[in-house]
């Protein structure tokens, strides 16, 4: 509700520019109080799931959430500069979000030319194209991929909607998508399934970390996808879909190929214990 009105977007951003830029924490013992945090953050990132289509399930959508939207990064971008231009030593602090794959769910949120220009950069949802509590299996993640969700087919969604290619990141995952009692044989991929597969934290969810140990057990066996931008692990009956480094290399090559931004994690804790 915040963000419907002008005065609740400007008290929403200024809140969020006094705690998390300007440091100003509520006080705890000993800790906290003005300034306390001052200097660790250069930026504000944006995750709103999504504005105008659905997200987290019980999010509240409107007809007005996409120019609302657009006018909450203006506000964004307006205190930040103000803010930073008071500093002694001016400052520039980044602006970004996190933004759906779907054409559909771009097209219901978001004023691209629009808030593009108040971006510094935007983080493309590169994940989670499947999820494993679909009834079928399917790619979670890939690069490339006909008739289906991608990471290519987002990005040349945000191109032709007008966003610059130096401003899209491109999200990666260090995880998997995992499904159990997949039947129909062949290599397990786009079959029914039974449901999420047991995992160490969430069922139908794993670490890289622990995705590598199955890659390397001989029980399963891996499989990529078109120009190895996406990979799988099949034993049968259980199939994981996710990113191993061959795919990353080959996604960073395409970052590089197309000018993009750069690329971006989720999330660090699911990489190998050595980093």
């Amino acid at each position: 509700d915040a963000v419907r009105a002008d005065a609740g977007r400007k008290a929403l951003v200024a809140s969020g520019i006094d705690a998390c830029v300007k440091g100003n924490l509520p006080v705890d013992g000993a800790r906290g109080g003005a300034g306390a945090a001052a200097g660790i953050v250069d930026g504000i990132d944006l995750d709103w799931e999504w504005p105008g289509s659905d997200g987290a399930p019980g999010n509240v959508v409107r007809p007005e959430d996409k120019p609302n939207f657009t006018k909450l990064v203006r506000e964004f971008r307006v205190q930040l500069d103000a803010y930073g231009r008071s500093l002694k030593k001016r400052k520039h602090y980044e602006l970004s979000a996190y933004v759906p794959t779907a054409p559909a769910k771009i097209d219901a949120g978001f004023e691209v030319a629009k808030i593009m220009r108040d971006f510094d950069f935007v983080n493309l949802q590169g994940y989670d194209f499947h999820v494993s509590g679909e009834p079928r299996t399917g790619q979670q993640s890939a690069l490339y991929a006909k008739d289906d969700f991608s990471v290519d087919q987002t990005v040349r969604a945000w191109l032709r909607r007008g966003a610059p290619a130096r401003k899209l990141v491109v999200g990666m995952p260090f995880y998997g998508q995992g499904w159990t009692g997949v039947t129909g044989g062949g290599n397990g991929l786009g079959k029914p399934a039974a449901g999420p597969a047991p995992a160490t934290w969430t069922a139908g969810s794993e670490d890289y970390k622990f995705l590598k140990r199955l890659a390397e057990s001989g029980t399963y066996k891996l499989y990529r996808g078109e120009r190895n931008g996406h990979a799988w692990l099949f034993d049968g009956t259980t199939l994981w879909t996710y990113d191993d480094p061959a795919v990353l290399r080959t996604k960073a090559d395409y970052v590089r190929r197309n000018g993009l931004g750069g690329a971006m994690v989720w999330s660090l804790d699911g990489d190998t214990p050595d980093g």
